[in-house]
């Protein structure tokens, strides 16, 4: 289990949010951005804090997600280095690929 502790999963507008909990106690309310493949086919997390200090920096957290066999959802921190490089990477590529598809969309209009 991860330093964080996932308190509730909710699907508000098609937008996903999670509550962690962190080691101090204290939670923050964050935005699911994706789930991405990376790493030899693990899937990873990406979220984006939506209230207090960790909002304001603009921090991504991420995570490596898992399901257990009824679905709940799982996530444990990156401790290695590289696979922390190799996660950030897919997440930077996303990233690209997003503003790509938003460019391609405003030149169809």
């Amino acid at each position: 289990m991860s330093d964080f502790e996932k308190n509730n999963l909710e699907e508000q507008d098609e937008e996903m949010n999670v509550t962690l909990t962190l080691d101090d106690g204290s939670t923050v309310e964050c935005v699911v951005l994706t789930i991405i493949e990376a790493n030899n086919g693990n899937d990873y997390i990406a979220l984006l804090p939506i209230e207090g200090p960790e909002a304001e920096s603009g921090e991504v957290f991420l995570y490596r997600y898992t399901e257990d066999a009824e679905g709940n959802p799982n996530l444990e921190n990156i401790e290695d280095d590289e696979e922390f490089e190799i996660v950030s990477d897919a997440f930077d590529e996303f990233l690209d690929e997003q503003e790509f598809d938003e460019l391609v969309e405003e030149d169809d209009e």
